[in-house]
This record gives structure tokens, sequence and C-alpha cells, in this order.
């Protein structure tokens, strides 16, 4: 362990026995395929939890499997007519698992469905989940904090990853809490009873107090109120309060209803929104087409959006092996891509794809040997830029900042693109670095230790030493 790092392990009451190193310099070859020659190997082969840094594994096949092109697509059915602007008949929507139908996405498939010459729909919302096994849609947590967007499950019609977005901020024109949210959903009012308070932004959260009434309330015949009440800073410039308050069904059943009017559409009576499946005799209306797989990849990787890894693995399952799509399913896909890569990782426990597990594992040694593949891969490209650049975006975006401004007078300048990981007991980096010289090292770090939360500066002693070429200087000595 270079000296640095074991300094910081030592100081933060780290054992090195929690801990797991692996660093590899990739190098090119003749041959144009890039070989590795092993700089770091502490306690590289054991099996350790890796948190989010699993989401290479799942991203990395995902990519090759399926192609950056790769899009989900959204069915749209009926088994009524159109007759003079007036769709007579339910609407049924058959999803196949797009992890970001956000709302822009939904407003073009809306403009889609008022290009068939659709005004008025006059029948119900109907929504075909027969894509997903039910077993992996039950809403469970590791630590019981479902109204967290992070623990969203997957869904074969998942809008708007299923979370309510508030924004909060103090008014620009007076002393009063400005709150807005997204997406639109037909119905929903905000009730602001907060008051704003003189300290600092620090733990603001702390001072909210939040309800979402579903009751119908007869006084203003609206069917849900989201109440804010308790302390807001005055020095918050804007904040995001975001939240898991409604069931999968009435959240996609008022997002479709208010998309659907905002394009100018109408309702013979507002929809309720229920589960089925698509008629024999049903007639495909529309087939929508989400965003890309290569730009999904960013988020997932550069945000470390679960649910959206999840689904990913649940597509491999469902192109592959048909439906319904399971988690075991999507292992077999990528046990057998492993295997045509020769890739023999015997540590790897995929539970779900996203590292949101207690029981999923991997060896540092072997996501090394994941990071080396993919530099001999066609989509290694795509998956290097899906990584979060040490500070500069995603979750490194405040990572290493001082470190990195020695090399701003530098022309090439050095960088590391990391994925990190963070569970209770847990803290994983993983990804690449190039070094001021020029040299590519992959790197993977994993801490599983009840003091792991204070492993950070070890990591971040770890990539600096990467970036000044530590392992050259050690070599030269």
């Amino acid at each position: 362990i270079p000296k640095a790092v074991a300094s910081s392990l030592d100081r933060n009451q780290i054992p090195k026995d929690s801990v797991s190193i692996s660093v590899i310099e990739i190098e090119p070859s003749q041959t144009g395929k890039h070989s590795a020659k092993n700089i770091v190997d502490w306690r590289a082969n054991q099996a350790m939890n890796p948190a989010s840094t699993m989401k290479l594994v799942t991203t990395l096949s995902g990519l090759d499997i399926l192609g950056p092109k790769y899009r989900w697509s959204t069915n749209l059915y009926t088994d009524g007519l159109i007759r003079q602007g007036t769709l007579k008949g339910n609407l049924y929507l058959q999803g196949t698992g797009d992890p970001k139908l956000i709302p822009e996405e939904l407003a073009k498939l809306m403009k889609d469905l008022k290009n068939l010459g659709i005004q008025k729909i006059d029948g119900n919302l109907i929504f075909d989940r027969s894509a997903y096994s039910p077993s992996v849609m039950e809403h469970n947590t590791i630590d019981g904090e479902s109204l967290r967007a992070y623990n969203v499950p997957p869904d074969p019609l998942l809008y708007a990853f299923r979370t309510l977005s508030f924004q909060l901020g103090k008014s620009r024109t007076a002393d009063f809490i400005d709150i807005s949210y997204t997406p639109t959903l037909s119905g929903l009012k905000v009730d602001n009873q907060m008051q704003l308070v003189d300290r600092s932004c620090d733990n603001w959260k702390s001072g909210i107090r939040f309800n979402l009434d579903l009751d119908e309330r007869a006084a203003t015949n609206q069917p849900f109120l989201a109440q804010f009440s308790g302390a807001f800073p005055n020095t918050c410039k804007g904040v995001n309060y975001n939240v898991v308050a409604l069931d999968a069904n009435t959240f996609l059943t008022q997002g479709f209803t208010a998309a659907w009017e905002l394009v100018g559409g109408v309702w013979a009576q507002p929809p309720t929104g229920k589960n089925g499946t698509v008629p024999v005799a049903a007639r495909l209306l529309l087939q929508f087409e989400g965003i890309p797989l290569g730009e999904d990849v960013q988020d997932i990787n550069k945000y470390s959006n679960n649910v959206m890894a999840r689904q990913l693995l649940l597509t491999l399952a469902l192109e592959k092996i048909g439906k319904p799509a399971t988690t075991a399913n999507g292992d077999l896909v990528i046990q057998s891509w492993l295997k045509q890569n020769n890739l023999d990782f015997s540590t790897l426990v995929i539970e779900n794809g996203s590292g949101l597990s207690r029981n999923e594992a991997i060896s540092a040694a072997n996501m090394n040997q994941l990071l080396l593949t993919a530099r001999n891969l066609p989509v290694g490209d795509a998956f290097y830029n899906s990584l979060p650049i040490a500070g500069t975006d995603g979750t490194m975006r405040n990572r290493l900042m001082t470190q990195l401004r020695k090399f701003l007078h530098l022309k090439k300048k050095p960088e590391a693109r990391i994925k990190t990981g963070s569970l209770a007991d847990v803290r994983a980096i993983s990804g690449y670095v190039m070094s001021k010289s020029g040299r590519m090292y992959a790197v993977t770090s994993f801490i599983n230790h009840p003091n792991a939360w204070r492993g950070l500066e070890a990591h971040d002693q770890l990539l600096t030493w990467l970036l000044e070429d530590g392992p050259e200087l050690k070599h030269a000595r």
C-alpha cells in the first residue's frame, strides 16, 4: 500500500485487513489490444461489497450486449376507435422498462398521440407491466427509507423515477418561500405553511415537515395536497426536496393526465388508471422510443442512479431470455457475457446490479480485469466517458479539486474518471486515472468496515499518488 494511503488508513482507524486495493497500468500493444502490468495488489482477490461500483459490471455488459444506440419502447394500444377527434375506448400503456421516461419524453409521446388526430380520450388508462416479474417490483429496502428516491423499485412503466422533486428557495421579490415541483401531476396542490428563519443553509432539511394528504378534499375538490410546514433558512438560494410519496399507478395516472392536458388534449372523464394486460384484439396506436442507452449509462454512472441500473439488468434478461424479466435471468446473461470475454469472476455476486445491496460482491482484481476488458471493446470509449470526472461532474465533482489545480499549467492535463460507491460500512472507488506523464491506470479500492465513512481521504490519497505517477517514482528509486 502506498505510504500516504497506509498513513491515512491508520489515522482514521481503518484496519488494513478491511481494505482491498488493485492498481494495474494499462499498456497499449502493437496488436491494438491493451495489456496490464500489476502495480498494487493488496488483498485484491478478496470478495468485497463494492456498493455502487457494481454499476460498472451492469453498464459495461449492457453497452456491449445491447449497443449504445439501443432504445426502450413504450407502446400504446387501444380497444376502441378514433371518431371525429375522440378516442372512444381504453388506452393501454405497455412498458418495457425505459429507465428515463421523464416529463420531456412524455411530452413528446403526447404530441405523437395528438398527431394521430386525437383531441379527446373517452376511456380509462390501463397499465401493462407484464415485462417484469412481480417479485422485482416489490418495494424492499436495505435501510427502511422507502420514501427516498434512491430506493425506488423497478417498474416497466417507470415515470420520472416515481419521484416528486420540490424546488424550495427564498423569493427574490419578498420574504416568503417559493415552492415549485416536477413532474406536473393533475390535481396536486402545494400548501406552503413554512416560515423563513435567519440561519445558515447547512442541514436545511431537518427543519422541514412534509405530508402528502391523499384523502379526497371536499372543500377544494382536489385529490391530494402536498403540505410543507416548519422552518426554512433564508440563506438557502435553492434546494431540492425529493420524495417518493405516491404509489406507481397514482403517480403515472396523474402524470399522464397532466401531460395530455398540457398538449391541449381533453378527457371525457378523469382516468382512474389500473393494472391490466393488453387484450389480444387491441391495436397498436403508437410505439414510442426513449433516450439511447449510451446517454442513459451516463446518468447511471455519473450520478449513481440505482433504479436505472436495476432496469438495465432486467432489460438484459428481457431481451436475451424473455418476459417476465427477473434479476436471476439478468445475472445469467451477464455471467454468459463474462465467459465470452474470458473473464472468470468467481467472487461475483449480483443481487440487483446497482450495488444497493448487502449481498453483492466482487474482488478489486476482478473489477480491474473488467476495466481492462473495456479498453479492448468497441464500446470502451462510451463506457469511459460515462464515468464521473474528478473535480468536474457527477459524484466526483467536489473531489481532488486542490490536487488537480497543481496541473493547470500542463498542456495535457491528467484526469481521474472514477465511479464511487457508498453504503453504511462501505466506501469504494473504481475507474481510470490518466497520470501527468500520460500513463493510464485502472484502480479499484474497497473499504468494508464501520469506519469506512472515514476512508474518503485514503481513496483520494491513492488517486493523487496515481495522478503524480507515484508507481514510476517508486520504481525509479
